[in-house]
């Protein structure tokens, strides 16, 4: 067992882990925060994407010990007094998830590419997206979610 100490949302969390552990499991499993998907086992598909010191990161690629000291973020921790963040906010408005699965890693990696590129291109958002599969919509609306809150 390793004991690791991450700040996940805003909070201080310790625990005692199997080195082993992948971030999501501990997320997920530990946690109960159920938001951060597994969707392929393979790290292709991107749906349990998180934020690690700002950055987004496939958790289901990293281990829980190897984010002891880091600050996590997940989509329950991206509101902010109650307030849903731009992202979740353009997301609903643009019509930009269908059955929800990859809406959460989709954001998280929206939420990263916003903050290197404030203003991306139509195709840097396709790019900054690629990560992350969507079996549903066919990525337009949410491209054009990303966009919506580019401006603003």
């Amino acid at each position: 067992m390793a004991q690791i100490s991450i700040t996940v949302n805003g909070k201080v969390r310790k625990a005692d882990v199997e080195p082993r552990l992948l971030l999501t499991h501990f997320l997920r499993e530990q946690l109960n925060l159920t938001g951060t998907h597994l969707g392929c086992d393979t790290s292709q598909c991107g749906a349990c994407t998180v934020l690690i010191d700002g950055r987004s990161a496939k958790s289901c690629t990293i281990f829980a010990v190897q984010a002891d000291g880091a600050a996590v973020t997940t989509i329950e921790g991206l509101a902010k007094d109650g307030q849903l963040h731009a992202l979740q906010t353009a997301f609903w408005e643009e019509h930009g998830l269908q059955c929800g699965y990859c809406t959460p890693g989709m954001i998280l990696s929206a939420v990263d590419l916003l903050q290197k590129n404030p203003k991306p291109s139509e195709q840097q958002i396709r790019e900054g997206i690629s990560g992350n599969y969507c079996r549903c919509t066919g990525y337009q609306h949410i491209v054009n979610a990303v966009q919506r809150a580019a401006r603003g």
